[in-house]
């Protein structure tokens, strides 16, 4: 199992960014218009808003986890991080790997 959770820490780094890669290839690397771009109909709406609660609902989490020191200061800053610089597809998987007992 913890195989699987260390490839989708791979996938949410890859996945992700190659899409941001092609947005900035077609866009002359700008990112005018990203904004704009993910709200552009209700269904990629949708799925920015269900994106946001379960990243904010996520690190609402982190941060409980943290004050009852479930989770070491330096854990906590390396999700955030990746929360924050990659996204959620990266810090739960990452959270999961750390985090898994046979």
């Amino acid at each position: 199992m913890k195989k699987l959770f260390f490839i989708l820490c791979v996938l949410g780094v890859i996945l992700p960014y190659y899409q941001l890669y092609y947005f900035l290839e077609g866009n002359n690397w700008s990112m005018e218009g990203f904004w704009s771009e993910i709200y552009s109909n209700h269904a990629i709406s949708m799925i920015t808003m269900d994106i946001s609660v379960a990243a904010s609902s996520f690190l609402v989490f982190l941060i409980y986890q943290f004050s009852t020191k479930k989770i070491e200061l330096n854990s906590f800053i390396k999700y955030v991080v990746s929360l924050f610089f990659v996204g959620f597809s990266l810090a739960m998987p990452l959270y999961f790997y750390d985090n898994y007992k046979k």
